[in-house]
């Protein structure tokens, strides 16, 4: 079943479950989804592409949450949260940086990657092969520690 359908199911039963905030960051995901099928001149998007813009919509909630923290604002970072969360049941599951780690080994011996200036070599191979399931930030720090 596609993300699409997923999200168009789950819309149905929080209505019915009358779950005000799970409602909101549904329709938020679903009306990015069908921008995003408009403006491409179709009228599905892949799989793939709503991977992407679940985990654009994460972030943006987490940015927001933490922002409210510091400001102080425990009612409306509550709300950006419980939003995140639902976000998140659509995203595939992360890598832990243990997981990371053992990718970026592995690269490094397939490319035969030798020090920091092979790293843009090394980050554009791993940016594609761990997209949706490692955060960009995370992996470019690891590969800056580890390529000293």
């Amino acid at each position: 079943m596609s993300i699409a359908v997923q999200i168009n199911d789950q819309i149905k039963q929080a209505m019915l479950a009358k779950e005000k905030d799970r409602l909101a960051a549904l329709r938020d995901i679903k009306s990015k989804l069908l921008l995003e099928a408009t403006s491409g001149g179709g009228s599905e998007v892949s799989d793939e592409t709503a991977v992407k813009i679940c985990m654009k919509l994460y972030k943006q909630r987490m940015e927001t949450y933490d922002l409210y923290v510091n400001q102080g604002r425990q009612d409306l970072a509550q709300e950006e949260l419980v939003q995140a969360k639902v976000i998140e049941e659509f995203l595939p599951k992360q890598l832990s940086e243990s997981e990371i780690q053992a990718e970026i080994q592995e690269a490094m011996v397939a490319l035969g990657v030798e020090g920091p200036k092979d790293m843009g070599k090394l980050m554009g191979h791993l940016s594609s092969k761990l997209a949706g399931k490692a955060d960009g930030k995370v992996i470019a720090a690891l590969v800056k520690s580890t390529l000293g």
